[in-house]
């Protein structure tokens, strides 16, 4: 067999293949698994030593000038099309550039800064603490016992192990030890709110695991319930930003203040959805139940470091993201931690265009 000969034409018809397409089809035919070169490798092991000591070195030179002339084709040929389609793509430089992905602010970080903007013109400042708590501070010092349901397992998220003091560690379960620290680290008189994640062992359409929670605290002298009824008056009166809310006080309990009240505000159902404002004994009103608060207890002052007998104060807590749903509209607290995309999009705000309170809030008299 004249391997010279096989070779130029192979090589020939290589360097005629017009397109990629043809010339694999050209890679398969002298090289793939049934190709003619394949084919005579595979004669080499019938051959005698001394025939494949002749025709070995013509064989291997057929596949290795074959092999090259096939890459070197192939480099021609994609560099031939990437030429035609510079000559004939072009790009129009006075078009806008595509939009680039925005994120948006959460309703749960736009409801914090309106808390603190209002917060801020009463003259609180923002308190922050801990998220890993132990059972002193988030416990003992807020005069909740041994024995409160809040203390078990199936409510508390507890860690394992305890600390250097032996105290317990746990998920704190509302931003209430931050008044303590505030309280043992400031002294008084003191007016802070503290926003913040809290855990809970829940999970329902109206609660979740982790959820925010906002608490406010006043300590000074001679404070009474009717700054606390002042304080909550105005500052639902700049969230929802209407001036005909109004609030029914409800005796309750809560370890950590004496007396303590129920806040519930009026509101009227529109379209089925509850809207805030009137008095909820009105025809076709009720009341809602929104958030917790009373005179701070005695001995959560003490264990402050303060003289109950010399400072006294009040505190409240209400849910950030409850807050976020009445006045945003949305009616599932599990999807504001879901991460969905569309969700985000639709309730989210423009870092570029959040919305703002419309005007301050007034000062007591």
């Amino acid at each position: 067999m004249d391997y010279a000969s096989t070779r130029e034409a192979a090589l020939a018809r290589i360097a005629a293949a017009q397109d990629l397409d043809a010339l694999e089809a050209l890679r398969i035919e002298f090289l793939g698994k049934q190709g003619s070169i394949s084919g005579l490798l595979k004669t080499l092991g019938t051959m005698s030593p001394e025939e494949r000591q002749s025709v070995g070195p013509q064989i291997h030179a057929l596949r290795e000038g074959v092999t090259d002339a096939l890459a070197s084709r192939k480099a021609a040929l994609e560099a031939a099309v990437l030429e035609a389609r510079l000559a004939n793509e072009t790009v129009d430089l006075t078009l806008p550039a595509p939009e680039a992905p925005r994120g948006s602010v959460h309703p749960v970080s736009q409801v914090m800064d309106e808390l603190a903007e209002i917060f801020a013109d009463l003259g609180f400042a923002v308190a922050t603490g801990p998220e890993i708590e132990d059972d002193w501070h988030n416990f003992t010092a807020l005069n909740i016992p041994e024995s409160h349901p809040a203390r078990a397992m199936h409510d508390t998220f507890y860690f394992p192990d305890k600390d250097a003091e032996g105290r317990a560690m746990l998920l704190r379960t509302h931003t209430s030890p931050v008044q303590i620290r505030a309280m043992i680290e400031q002294g008084a008189p003191i007016r802070i709110i503290a926003p913040g994640r809290v855990y809970r062992s829940d999970s329902d359409a109206t609660h979740t695991p982790m959820f925010h929670q906002v608490e406010g605290m006043v300590i000074d002298r001679g404070i009474h319930l009717g700054h606390l009824k002042w304080t909550l008056e105005t500052f639902l009166k700049a969230f929802f930003e209407r001036d005909d809310i109004v609030l029914r006080l409800r005796p309750s309990y809560f370890p950590f203040t004496e007396p303590s009240v129920e806040v519930d505000v009026g509101f009227a159902l529109v379209g089925g959805r509850r809207v805030l404002g009137g008095s909820g004994d009105a025809p076709g009103h009720g009341w809602m139940e929104l958030l917790g608060s009373g005179m701070m207890n005695r001995k959560v002052i003490a264990a402050g470091g303060l003289d109950p007998d010399e400072w006294q104060g009040f505190a409240f807590g209400v849910g950030v993201d409850r807050l976020a749903m009445l006045k945003y509209g949305m009616d599932d607290l599990r999807a504001f931690f879901d991460g969905d995309a569309r969700w985000l999009s639709h309730y989210g705000f423009n870092p570029n265009d959040v919305p703002t309170l419309s005007g301050g809030v007034g000062t007591a008299a």
